[in-house]
């Protein structure tokens, strides 16, 4: 069996074509032809699939893709992992059960697909619920099924608020719950704010610690009341506050209207006021200020791959802090995080 990621590595450059051009049955023939030569299934999904998306969203950033070619791109990735998922399904038990899903709001599932793939591969048996999992039917489901563990994906931070809910049905079930994903950052710090029972960076992590879960955890702590007061507040809030927003940076006017720059950068700033007031929320809910300093820089990455001239991020962080006047902590840590400058 392959040990190294050569034959992998080999490959990419040809999986790549096939997303870009939408071609599931290419990108299935390469999985399956490194599945037959004794490739590991973890190893073509964190290497293959997982590297390739990571590309796919670097392309978006810089303006190369639209959002049309990422979204399609992904679905032939998830097609790949389905792939691999019918053959690990052969695998005989030899755990207990696990559900895997996301939390409401969260509809990037391959990254949880991963994840119940590679933890089946490890005789788990596994029930995924994909994308966008309510609190009430997760609590459905887990007094259905009573699983040994549960685990829930996070990519983005607007959902983060609802993660907190699958964390609430879970350990209030005494269940435990592992949590993953890029919207929990480069340490355990935001899932454990949240209430989760561990963290995992990644796949090859997931089916390590889920061994070592507890078989029975206490009900997730209370979150701060002050600053779970004003996240829900800005959650209410999101719509009108976004309107506003919309109206008063407009980074597309430094564009003539009807060009195609203007257009893609009406997306774009949708996104970036969007994924602004939902950072905000998540740091309120987890006390960790680095996601704004994060979300800083994706904003200024946005505009400048697309030439928008000035400090357009920072003029964003200034309008946020007056619409956001009558929320003192959601300030405070904009100005605390968001950098002065691009």
């Amino acid at each position: 069996m392959p040990t190294t990621t050569e034959p992998v590595v080999r490959q990419l450059p040809q999986f790549e074509r096939a997303l870009a051009e939408g071609d599931a049955g290419t990108a299935v023939g390469i999985v399956d032809e490194l599945l037959d030569s004794g490739v590991e299934p973890a190893m073509v999904m964190i290497e293959l699939i997982s590297e390739a998306q990571r590309r796919i969203g670097d392309r978006w950033q810089r303006g190369e893709w639209s959002v049309a070619q990422e979204h399609t791109a992904t679905g032939v990735s998830v097609a790949a992992t389905e792939a691999i998922a019918r053959r690990v399904r052969a695998t005989p038990v030899s755990r207990g059960r696990i559900v895997i899903g996301c939390a409401e709001r969260e509809w990037h599932a391959l990254p949880a697909l991963v994840i119940a793939t590679g933890l089946r591969e490890r005789g788990w048996n596994v029930t995924f619920l994909g994308a966008s999992t309510p609190a009430d039917r997760l609590s459905a489901y887990l007094h259905d099924l009573g699983p040994d563990a549960a685990a829930v994906s996070c990519s983005i931070v607007g959902a983060l608020p609802s993660t907190r809910q699958f964390i609430e049905a879970s350990t209030g079930a005494g269940i435990p719950v592992v949590a993953g994903g890029a919207a929990f950052g480069p340490d355990d710090r935001r899932a454990r704010a949240l209430g989760a029972t561990a963290w995992a960076p990644g796949l090859r992590e997931a089916v390590e610690i889920v061994d070592t879960l507890p078989a029975v955890v206490a009900p997730a702590e209370p979150l701060p009341a002050a600053a779970l007061a004003e996240q829900q507040g800005l959650e209410l809030a999101h719509r009108t506050v976004g309107e506003t927003l919309r109206e008063r940076w407009r980074p597309q006017d430094a564009f003539a209207p009807g060009t195609a720059k203007h257009a893609d950068l009406v997306t774009v700033a949708r996104d970036c006021v969007d994924q602004s007031l939902y950072t905000l929320q998540g740091a309120l809910l987890t006390g960790d200020g680095r996601i704004v300093r994060d979300t800083a820089g994706w904003v200024a990455a946005l505009l400048a791959a697309r030439a928008v001239p000035g400090d357009s991020a920072p003029e964003l962080a200034g309008e946020l802090a007056r619409v956001l006047r009558d929320y003192p902590r959601a300030v405070e840590l904009l100005r605390a995080h968001w950098p002065e400058r691009s």
